[in-house]
């Protein structure tokens, strides 16, 4: 299918949610990433529910805005159990997974830069994992935080390929996409680097996913 078909999709589909799960399975195949079929699906949902914004931003004194990550850390330390700590969790490496997916751009404006946000949501989830294995939550949704926690750049990469259909690239757009793959190895912006005929030296990195 061509980039061109593909754009034509974003647009066309009369299913957020189908049109999420076909072009996150597209993308985790490219990717050549192995995942279980219940993580793609917590994936699917994720991003099927922030193309709503009340669901991503939060009520504030200023307004309606996304918190800060090390806020909702904040509030998972301080939460009084266990089910308000989970969530607090969850919500930080769910908001960190869908803002590096989609929106790098921005986070090259912000204080912290992508790889902030994947060490922080990767953390977030692992923590979730080690807690909810053998919690009342059970075995199934431990193990799907344990895969995001070890996969998070890969899931970051796919969500990325989403983003990027029918996008064109200007020169801060290659140069964003050299920065990303500096900080934090990205196979997909290696990848669409090599596309736009841009040489790149391994050493440039040290960080391998």
């Amino acid at each position: 299918m061509s980039r061109k078909d593909r754009s034509r999709r974003v647009v066309a589909s009369p299913n957020v949610r189908e049109f999420f799960r076909d072009s996150l399975g597209e993308a985790i195949a490219r990717q050549q990433l192995e995942a279980e079929d219940h993580t793609v699906h917590y994936v699917v949902n994720l991003l099927t529910l922030f193309t709503r914004a009340d669901e991503l931003y939060a009520d504030a004194p200023e307004g309606r805005r996304l918190p800060p990550l090390a806020t909702m850390l904040a509030e998972a330390a301080d939460a009084g159990c266990d089910r308000d700590r989970h969530r607090s969790l969850q919500r930080l490496g769910d908001v960190a997974l869908f803002m590096a997916g989609f929106f790098p751009d921005s986070l090259a404006r912000k204080p912290v830069d992508v790889d902030y946000y994947i060490r922080m949501g990767g953390a977030a989830y692992g923590t979730l994992a080690d807690q909810t294995r053998h919690g009342a939550r059970g075995a199934g949704i431990g193990e799907v935080f344990g895969e995001l926690a070890e996969k998070f750049t890969a899931f970051v990469d796919a969500i990325g390929e989403i983003a990027d259909l029918g996008r064109r690239y200007s020169s801060v757009d290659i140069l964003r996409l050299y920065e990303v793959w500096q900080a934090t190895g990205s196979r997909r912006a290696r990848s669409r680097l090599n596309a736009l005929g841009v040489p790149l030296c391994e050493s440039a990195t040290d960080v391998r996913h």
